[in-house]
């Protein structure tokens, strides 16, 4: 079974028009217009008046090999329509950075300058590549506009979470340059997932004990995001069913927040048929049998809980005579090659991915392993957005063998 993500795309001869706009992030671009150069591709540049203050034209104009155009009434192109003839020859626009501020305008279709009205005008393709402080990337406008974008046919890259310029830690930081040219690359390839409904579950499940107690786990929900986000890369119209998490939904990607496994289990059961279901949700294997309509008090004594079990989602989703191509996540402490090939067999999964909780809950990376009639495949850490798009690469090859 050959993997679908060794198809070979190249930006040789593409036209690409990158728009900068004033963020601290700017100075990535310069590496990322460099690498666009080398890939092969004719590169054009836009800057804003504000991103200007952070790095020279010049500066891309020496990378580029071309005038870089700064203004609306520039008369580097002839006839004297600059964002006309510039949205025509591009093959895609790529903004990075693009602020909270240019996400704004362009979700409200504002042409206030040359880089928004470029976008405007266009035909083709448009990416951008967020970048801002946490707090703004959080910010309920944030999310409305970035919501708009997509739903605009706007392919959004990143951002990713780490130290940002100003100390805060989080979402927000621009994807590095290598990682920029990777999914701009993408955007050139066949989308093998297009056509198909993928649903991902996500996050932690919280089973209360009482109004303010409950059993939980430690997932973050970042693996199953990064699926969704990838497999919605891939051209998938994507469900994701999230338990609690402060994480973004991904760009162009339908959202269902549930609390419980049983909210869950019927969230998911309400969303087929679908023709892949990714399990990536820390679903409670236990619930307690009957939680308390009040707060509990402390009286000094002990207590006990009567646990029950809950739907088992994953077994129930893969034992239907319309099961789509599903796949299960296993979290183990210890041997995990024994434990997670019994798990796929006893749920007689076509794929499982499995991994060492203590080396992924709460981490930006992971190192997975995928367990499929063909063995073992393991892939080397690496951020999970790298590790959900070599997953949903492996899942395509299944779908296509």
């Amino acid at each position: 079974m050959e993997s679908a993500g060794n198809q070979d795309v190249s930006l040789n001869g593409k036209g690409i028009l990158l728009g900068i706009t004033g963020g601290i992030a700017a100075y990535k671009a310069a590496e990322f217009c460099r690498l666009l150069v080398l890939a092969g591709a004719d590169v054009r540049v836009v800057m804003t008046e504000a991103a200007c203050r952070f790095v020279a034209p010049l500066t891309f104009q020496a990378l580029s090999g071309k005038p870089v155009l700064t203004s609306i009434w520039s008369d580097a192109v002839g006839d004297g329509m600059p964002h006309i003839q510039a949205a025509r020859e591009a093959d895609l626009i790529v903004v990075a950075p693009a602020t909270a501020d240019f996400l704004a305008r362009l979700a409200q279709g504002q042409a206030d300058d040359l880089l928004s009205t470029l976008c405007l005008a266009r035909s083709g393709p448009l990416a951008v590549a967020p970048a801002m402080n946490r707090a703004m990337w959080l910010a309920a406008a944030t999310a409305r506009n970035l919501a708009q974008v997509a739903a605009d046919g706007v392919h959004v890259l990143g951002p990713a979470s780490g130290v940002q310029a100003c100390g805060d830690v989080g979402l927000g930081r621009m994807l590095e340059p290598s990682e920029l040219l990777a999914g701009v690359t993408a955007l050139f390839g066949p989308q093998p997932l297009a056509g198909r409904r993928v649903l991902v579950t996500a996050g932690p499940t919280f089973e209360p004990i009482d109004p303010v107690r409950g059993l939980t786990n430690r997932s973050s929900g970042r693996m199953g995001y990064a699926v969704a986000a990838a497999a919605r890369e891939a051209g998938a119209e994507v469900c994701l069913v999230s338990g609690p998490t402060c994480l973004p939904t991904p760009a162009g990607v339908r959202r269902i927040d549930v609390e419980t496994a049983g909210e869950m289990h019927a969230a998911v059961l309400a969303e087929l048929p679908a023709d892949v279901f990714v399990a990536v949700a820390a679903v409670a294997d236990y619930r307690p049998e009957n939680a308390a309509a009040q707060k509990l008090k402390k009286d000094g004594s002990g207590r006990m809980l009567t646990l029950v079990p809950n739907p088992d989602i994953l077994a129930e989703v893969a034992a239907r005579p319309d099961a789509p191509f599903c796949v299960g996540f296993a979290a183990e402490t210890e041997r995990l090659a024994e434990h997670a090939e019994a798990k796929r067999r006893n749920k007689k999964l076509p794929l499982l991915v499995g991994n060492l909780a203590q080396e992924t809950f709460g981490r930006e990376t992971a190192e997975l392993v995928l367990f499929d009639d063909a063995g073992a495949h393991p892939l080397p850490r690496a951020d999970k957005a790298a590790q959900a798009r070599a997953l949903v690469a492996h899942i395509v090859a299944h779908l296509n063998d």
